[in-house]
């Protein structure tokens, strides 16, 4: 029985790899971690060994070790180990983009923090305090707005499931 990816045209299937990968780095991922992080999203499994990443990418496994530590600490990709086997695999987070962006509400958080603190030691009438002031306001915004929008997404999800 063939599956729906045996029947990808595999030179299309490559070209928008390395389209999608150039795409993200072009946003600011280091390259050769948007182009293992294309790779998965156009599994069907969304998971590969760092072996299968390393031939369908023509890299060496080194290049790929480095790329999926990067992915891991940004919350896009998680290593599993599969039962019985010795090999690590690289997947990608059930719900990829809400765990991406809920990792990146710990770094919100985070910054406003330091605002907050800089305000303290810089002092609020200063013209230093007041933009630190105006980067933890934003921040404070930026945190609610990202929770109204978790919980619209999720309520859309459900509707359309």
């Amino acid at each position: 029985m063939t599956t729906p990816e045996t029947e990808r045209d595999e030179d299309a299937v490559r070209r928008y790899v390395e389209s999608l990968g150039l795409v993200m780095s072009q946003i600011g991922m280091q390259r050769m971690s948007a182009r293992v992080f294309a790779a998965l999203m156009t599994t069907d499994s969304g998971q590969l060994t760092a072996a299968e990443l390393a031939e369908q990418l023509s890299v060496s496994p080194a290049a790929i070790s480095g790329a999926v530590r990067y992915l891991d600490q940004i919350g896009l990709v998680t290593k599993v180990r599969e039962p019985g086997e010795r090999r690590d695999h690289y997947r990608l987070y059930d719900d990829l983009w809400y765990a991406t962006f809920l990792k990146r509400d710990r770094f919100l958080i985070m910054w406003r923090d330091a605002a907050t603190d800089g305000i303290d030691a810089l002092g609020a009438d200063t013209p230093a305090g007041k933009r630190l002031a105006e980067m933890r306001d934003f921040l404070a915004f930026m945190l609610v707005e990202v929770n109204n929008l978790y919980d619209r997404w999720h309520e859309l999800r459900k509707n359309r499931d």
